[in-house]
């Protein structure tokens, strides 16, 4: 039987970022990945200002810098005639003045090559874990102690002292471990398409379109505009079936552009679908057993906060964790409720945050009783304060994360 110390269960932007800072702190990790590679379409791309100044104390700066990236500088709101800039990321100090649209894929690639450097880091792709392995001792108590998992070789087991949770909102390990999320309602889920390049003020901005009937987030990615297309919760097949047609043309009416531009989706296949949820584990941990990122809570598209929310949480654990697992090769159950108590009030700040967004936004624009702009937009609009304090609590977080002091390797910093 396969042993490490520390199992990270998936090799998402939770996953690889922590796994690279306990491999720095001298901390044999094995990562599994149930796929072959980190392509997938349409993941977050969003690379917020704490996490761009996260990769420069990793000493990853450079790096970073030299993937294809496009660079979001404000978000606007279209509601009917009117635009408004709820947040202008310009205004903070460079050089995380802005969002870097970079594909998962690659961000991810550039984690697991860095970790690559790490004499104790492993990454088993094509590594589908199946269950825990869970001891008992004399006493009746339970821990995990490991994972099953499948691979091209057939089933086989890990050991480790940790296993981390890092498999995404649909958690095999969380689901084994009997840890169940609370679920919060959501207004919609989201069609996924991508247009040609945007032109004029919608360069270098994400922009969000929102009338009586319809919602729709359009972000410029340089050679193309990725355009989230939000419909009520549970209609895909429905508005599937009213036609191609249909879609295209409210998209261009509410858009703004010309039939051209939404002549670029030829298909049904051209669409892809994101159910949305949005959900948080009351307790993300079992003894031996860690729920990091979307794992423990899965969040809404709203402000594209995810992936960055799921590196802090990575952040956080390996600078609470780190000296525990390299000093006795173990943790305690106090030490993973550490890890939660810390990441808990921005967890929670950021999903009541978007719940409201959700009700006085997204439900009236999508259900057609959106009337106007409401007045918090309204007065946003009007305040550079506003607008760069949006910008500073969605780019930078509540909680600043610092990575534990063996995993830092500081560059300077990256120039726009």
């Amino acid at each position: 039987m396969d042993a490490t110390t520390c199992c990270v269960v998936g090799g998402g932007p939770a996953g690889l970022t922590v796994a690279l800072l306990l491999a720095r702190a001298g901390i044999d990790v094995t990562v599994l990945e149930k796929h072959a590679d980190f392509l997938r379409d349409f993941r977050g791309d969003t690379v917020h200002p704490s996490t761009l100044r996260l990769l420069d104390e990793l000493g990853l700066g450079e790096r970073f810098a030299a993937l294809p990236a496009g660079r979001l500088e404000r978000m606007r709101v279209r509601i009917g005639d009117e635009s408004i800039v709820l947040a202008d990321f310009s205004r903070l100090r460079a050089p995380y003045d802005h969002i870097a649209m970079v594909p998962q894929g690659d961000f991810l690639d550039l984690l697991a090559d860095a970790a690559s450097e790490e004499p104790g880091f492993t990454l088993r792709r094509s590594t589908a874990v199946t269950g825990l392995l869970v001891d008992e001792d004399a006493d009746g108590r339970r821990r995990v102690r490991g994972v099953r998992y499948r691979d091209a070789d057939g089933e086989g087991e890990l050991r480790a002292e940790l296993v981390l949770a890092c498999d995404g909102r649909d958690s095999v390990v969380r689901a084994a471990a009997g840890l169940h999320p609370r679920r919060f309602p959501v207004p919609m889920d989201v069609w996924q398409v991508r247009l040609p390049a945007p032109v004029g003020d919608a360069r270098g901005a994400v922009m969000a379109h929102f009338e009586a009937g319809g919602a729709a987030v359009s972000m410029d990615r340089a050679t193309y505009a990725q355009v989230a297309y939000l419909i009520p919760q549970g209609t895909d097949t429905q508005r599937r079936a009213a036609g191609l047609d249909a879609f295209r043309d409210h998209l261009r009416r509410l858009l703004g552009v010309d039939s051209d531009v939404t002549d670029a989706v030829k298909s049904w296949d051209d669409v892809k679908l994101l159910r949305v949820q949005m959900n948080r584990l009351r307790r993300w941990y079992r003894p031996g057993l860690l729920c990091l990122g979307d794992a423990a809570h899965a969040m809404s598209p709203v402000g594209g906060v995810g992936v960055n929310l799921a590196v802090a949480d990575a952040v956080a654990a390996g600078r609470l964790l780190a000296g525990p697992l390299r000093d006795r090769g173990t943790v305690t159950t106090a030490e993973l409720a550490a890890v939660q108590r810390r990441r808990s009030l921005p967890t929670t700040f950021t999903q009541r945050t978007q719940h409201t967004e959700h009700e006085t936004l997204l439900r009236p624009a999508l259900d057609g009783t959106l009337r106007g702009v409401p007045t918090p937009l309204r007065l946003a609009g009007r305040s550079a304060l506003v607008q760069t304090m949006t910008a500073y609590v969605g780019g930078m977080g509540l909680v600043r994360e610092r990575p534990p002091r063996l995993a830092r390797r500081v560059s300077a910093p990256r120039r726009p």
